[in-house]
């Protein structure tokens, strides 16, 4: 019973952090959408544990933790592979980013400097 009433307090935290998250726009909704359904997915196997065993026998996995651990795996390595895109994508912003300041800061000092030699000699 006790690990059922931590798992309960467990999804109820995580609820509560990522709508806090939500609430200060310290946290995108497309990410937050995942974590809220991981924490209301805890607060249902907390309030009805047998529900994990019926899946996992459904599923023809031996055992609901077994299926807890595969999924929670499976998740894990959805959102890595999401974040790893995510982060290549901003590479290459970046990169044509700083070009551009690169190639716009190079315009603005010869269109400064054009002017001053032209005075000056």
């Amino acid at each position: 019973m006790g690990v059922h009433v931590l798992a309960l307090v467990g999804g109820l935290i995580a609820v509560g952090f990522m709508v806090e998250l939500l609430r200060r726009r310290q946290l995108k909704e497309k990410y937050a959408v995942l974590w809220l359904l991981v924490g209301l997915v805890m607060l249902v196997i907390a309030a009805w544990p047998p529900l994990l065993d019926d899946v996992a026998r459904a599923t023809g996995v031996k055992s609901g933790p077994n299926l807890l651990l595969f999924v929670a795996t499976l998740v894990l390595i959805v959102v890595c592979v999401h974040l790893s895109w995510e982060v290549s994508r901003l590479e290459d912003k970046t990169r044509a980013l700083a070009e551009e300041v690169g190639l716009l800061r190079l315009e603005v000092e010869q269109g400064v400097r054009a002017p001053d030699a032209g005075s000056r000699g």
